[in-house]
């Protein structure tokens, strides 16, 4: 759908996302009947789960893995059918898709480009998955992202927040449920100024890939323009477990606030080794020494423990969110694992669900079929309020959430508290944004 078409229907003015009304069901206007890749041809079709099981975000990619076991189950039939009840679009009857029984195979990411590549391939090559989904790392999602392209199938991207996934890397055959580091720097800055003031001196660390890099990109833009001065910016190894030695300088630097834009295992060592200097009892430039977590989850909270207490930072979902679609989630995912999900796992529940509904509203597989059926779609039901995919670069638009770490946990999983609700139109951007410049979407490519 052309922005033209966006804007004639309201949904889009001077970048924003206007209050429009939900997409009608689409039916794919090309020809069905050609070929494309791994068109299912028996009774059932087969998706590929390509998540991190090894490696520093092993633990987001083990939740990924509960949270698409359920969405199956609940496509199937199985279960209480979770968001299937709450989603806007009633497509979906428990009938798997198009009367097809959902079948899955799963891969290791090791979160590693090549390796979630290589997976990847296998899966479309071997078990002729007709689309693949999952990752945890903004550079695995646009390595797989390109190669799904150049196959001819879907990606619908997991835990995914570099600027650049729906930016310059962005793809016609991708689609990202996740916001993205732009949306935690519009989120956050306003509850920065108001809790620390204008007047900081910040310092960041880094994880040295296109994730970290955007995400530090956002947040010394955000924070810059409130008044902030950004004293450094230190690029640290994905591969890293001690930070010891890039927390020391911190301390004789004149930064009054550490923004840590590390994810998962790293944010947890990062932020225990930061704690363990003694930084959050520091009083520099006359004021209380400040820690910052751009990009938050439960997962990283419990491996932290005490240490993200009074922390504030931004995440996609939070299971404690009252509206009907997360209750349903939360209730369904705690039945089946006896705790609560992570913000990945609601991700990648989503992505599968909104996959199987563009499939049953388009009346294909046929990838072409799934991207006119997605672009410009609008839906509620699934966890986040209203929500927009957009066509432009098929970035998914919706609130976001600010958080802190809880002062008094009741439970090692009530770990993170709301703070801030960012409506949609605080976080909306143009297509034509410089932070997400470069690079066409393209058409799509149905392959075979």
């Amino acid at each position: 759908m052309s922005k033209s078409n966006l804007t004639r229907r309201g949904l889009i003015k001077n970048g924003a996302i206007a209050g429009a009304g939900f997409a009608t069901p689409t039916i794919f206007t090309a020809s069905s009947a050609a070929a494309y890749t791994n068109e299912p041809t028996g009774s059932s079709v087969t998706l590929g789960f390509n998540v991190p099981q090894s490696g520093p975000y092993a633990d987001e990619g083990a939740d990924e893995l509960r949270a698409y076991e359920l969405a199956v189950e609940h496509l199937n039939g199985g279960g209480d059918g979770g968001m299937m009840n709450t989603f806007s679009s009633k497509e979906l009857t428990g009938n798997g898709v198009l009367g097809k029984k959902i079948e899955f195979v799963t891969g290791d990411t090791q979160t590693k480009s090549d390796a979630a590549r290589a997976s990847a391939k296998s899966m479309i090559e071997k078990d002729g998955a007709v689309m693949i989904t999952g990752g945890s790392s903004s550079g695995v999602a646009i390595a797989v992202q390109g190669l799904c392209q150049e196959a001819g199938v879907i990606f619908m991207a997991g835990l995914t927040h570099s600027n650049d996934t729906t930016g310059k890397d962005k793809k016609a055959n991708g689609f990202r449920h996740f916001f993205n580091g732009f949306m935690s720097g519009a989120a956050l800055a306003p509850v920065l100024e108001t809790l620390y003031g204008k007047d900081r001196n910040a310092y960041h660390l880094t994880a040295d890939y296109t994730w970290g890099w955007t995400q530090e990109e956002s947040i010394a833009a955000s924070t810059e323009a409130l008044g902030w001065n950004t004293v450094n910016k230190v690029r640290t190894p994905l591969a890293s477990t001690d930070f010891s030695s890039y927390i020391a300088p911190v301390l004789n630097s004149g930064a009054d606030v550490l923004v840590l834009n590390h994810y998962g295992g790293n944010m947890v060592n990062s932020l225990t080794n930061a704690v363990q200097f003694g930084l959050r009892d520091k009083v520099v430039n006359g004021k209380n020494f400040e820690i910052v977590v751009p990009l938050y989850s439960r997962l990283m909270a419990k491996g932290a423990g005490a240490n993200v207490k009074g922390i504030h930072g931004s995440t996609n979902w939070h299971w404690s969110l009252s509206d009907e679609g997360s209750k349903a989630f939360v209730k369904s995912f705690g039945t089946k694992y006896g705790f609560p999900p992570s913000q990945a796992a609601h991700t990648v529940y989503c992505q599968t669900l909104l996959y199987a509904d563009a499939a049953q509203r388009a009346g294909t597989f046929n990838p072409c079929g799934i991207v006119e059926a997605l672009e410009g779609y609008e839906f509620d039901g699934l966890g986040n309020g209203k929500t927009l995919y957009r066509a432009e670069d098929h970035q998914c638009f919706k609130d976001v959430l600010v958080v802190r770490g809880k002062e008094n946990p009741t439970s090692e999983f009530d770990l993170l508290e709301v703070v801030e609700v960012t409506p949609t139109s605080q976080v909306t951007y143009a297509p034509d944004h410089p932070m997400f410049a470069g690079g066409a979407l393209g058409a799509c490519n149905p392959g075979a």
